[in-house]
């Protein structure tokens, strides 16, 4: 299942695999809050899954994010999301360069125009979901004598999860050691779970439901690369990624100032 489209094979899988259920934790706290996001997201699986419970104000022009954060705390909302996708499509569809840098400085005016707008004793706190490294070269596609071991896919390029065929669970880790160590951690589920990789705290007990969506062995990328799935694709290939452990991919801003 793509979890962003909640799609497979072109099926809806809603009723299959239900949003609240897949993702059960109450979004912010179960507080009422507004959401000031793309319109077009309103009523999406994904949307449901993460944002349930709050009440969407759609924008459809990015200009619109001001107003309408603007009218909310003058209505006397005490906590305003608001989310701009801006920087991550533009690093996904063109890479970083000339387009980037300019999206970066549209979303520096939308957040000063923000700011300068907002009433007194407002705070204002900037943050974003993930970084981004550049892929230049093409996707490594798997081998065969490793694909033999390997009855299926999931997570993504630079996250990348291998269900072994059974018994050759060990095979595929082997394996995979040999081929991709030099450029990614290549760990067994058993240490992702150990190490609480996913959570919760180390040395706490994953559940056995998330545990049974885990593959056998992780492939995840240190060096600037991104292995191929060909079930994982869209309609055009990404320039920059995320998905890894890298501090490029992890650290994130998080900027805040009262007006």
């Amino acid at each position: 299942m793509n979890s962003l489209r909640w799609w497979s094979d072109s099926r809806d899988l809603r009723k299959i695999h239900p949003p609240a259920l897949v993702q059960p934790i109450p979004p912010f706290a179960g507080l009422d809050i507004p959401v000031v996001s793309r319109t077009e997201l309103e009523g999406t699986a994904f949307t449901e899954a993460h944002l349930r419970g709050t009440k969407p104000r759609g924008w459809r022009a990015a200009s619109s994010i001001i107003a309408q954060c603007v009218t909310l705390v003058n209505s006397g909302e005490p906590f305003v999301y608001a989310y701009y996708d801006g920087v991550d499509k533009i690093a996904h569809e063109r890479g970083f360069g000339p387009f980037y840098d300019a999206e970066i400085a549209a979303a520096d005016w939308l957040v000063g125009a923000l700011l300068s707008a907002l009433p007194p004793g407002t705070t204002l706190v900037v943050t974003a979901d993930h970084g981004q490294v550049q892929i230049d070269e093409p996707a490594i596609k798997l081998p065969k004598d490793l694909m033999d071991c390997v009855h299926h896919q999931s997570g993504e390029g630079r996250f990348r999860w291998l269900h072994a065929r059974r018994g050759s669970e060990d095979d595929l880790l082997s394996i995979s050691q040999a081929l991709f160590s030099h450029q990614a951690w290549v760990v067994s589920r058993e240490q992702v779970i150990e190490e609480a990789w996913l959570g919760p705290s180390k040395g706490a007990k994953m559940s056995d439901s998330v545990a049974r969506r885990l593959g056998d062995v992780a492939l995840v990328p240190f060096a600037d690369v991104t292995y191929e799935d060909p079930l994982d694709s869209g309609p055009f290939p990404l320039i920059c990624r995320h998905g890894s452990l890298t501090s490029a991919e992890m650290y994130v801003p998080f900027l805040a100032t009262t007006v």
